[in-house]
């Protein structure tokens, strides 16, 4: 079986928890915090980066390069699917939260709440935390503006950018930056995605001494 090296608010791991429950891959869950460096994972993956996967002497790194072999090797469920456009519309969504979400909301969070916390034993920085959470809003505007146009992120059938954008999310709302007022699009397709039973086990994951808001856990946001 499948070892997927990774911790529980590492949002690139989520991702491909999630792409590997929609194919009903198995896999065993393997804790791994690269902030402590350890030699043993440097050999698996040189970046120092989760998620990493595992079979005999198999290794896969990145969470994309994850995704992509087991879209090129199993069949059920596909998530990069369509014509090219169609393709190059997912990897671009894609790309959008693992570069720009991550960059511009879930890496700030995660430093602040996270990393501070556990790692630094510091306190987190007030500014950055606003400019975050201000940001995330305006992502949850553009995401609101898809649903809208679209059924899902990505086009006519859920993909993997509706899997990337709500692993990335559910990091983001775990660690509170998300307000998810006025976003009524944004939280009635989040909604859908948290009651997939791919997602489902996610949300009963706690990282230590680090607790997520009421509503996290919940389908339907009431506290």
């Amino acid at each position: 079986m499948w070892q997927l090296l990774q911790f529980p608010l590492c949002p690139f791991s989520r991702k491909v928890r999630l792409m590997l429950g929609e194919k009903g891959v198995g896999y065993e869950l393997v804790r791994e915090s690269p902030w402590l460096h350890r030699d043993e994972f440097i050999d698996l993956n040189p970046a120092g980066t989760t998620p990493v996967m595992v079979q005999g002497q198999l290794r896969l790194r990145d969470s994309w390069a994850i995704c992509e072999y087991f879209e090129e090797t199993i069949d059920r469920a596909p998530m990069i699917s369509g014509d090219a456009s169609a393709r190059a519309e997912i990897r671009r969504l894609v790309a959008w939260f693992d570069e720009k979400f991550f960059r511009e909301v879930v890496g700030p969070l995660m430093e602040e709440r996270m990393l501070k916390r556990l790692v630094h034993r510091a306190s987190p920085d007030a500014k950055v935390l606003r400019e975050a959470m201000k940001n995330a809003n305006g992502h949850l505007d553009y995401i609101d503006w898809l649903i809208d146009h679209r059924r899902w992120l990505g086009g006519p059938v859920l993909s993997l950018a509706d899997l990337a954008a709500a692993a990335h999310l559910s990091v983001a709302d775990y660690l509170g930056g998300i307000d998810w007022r006025g976003h009524e699009q944004t939280k009635q397709w989040y909604a859908g995605l948290k009651s997939r039973p791919s997602f489902r086990p996610m949300l009963s994951e706690r990282m230590e001494v680090i607790a997520p808001p009421p509503h996290y856990d919940k389908v339907d946001f009431w506290e």
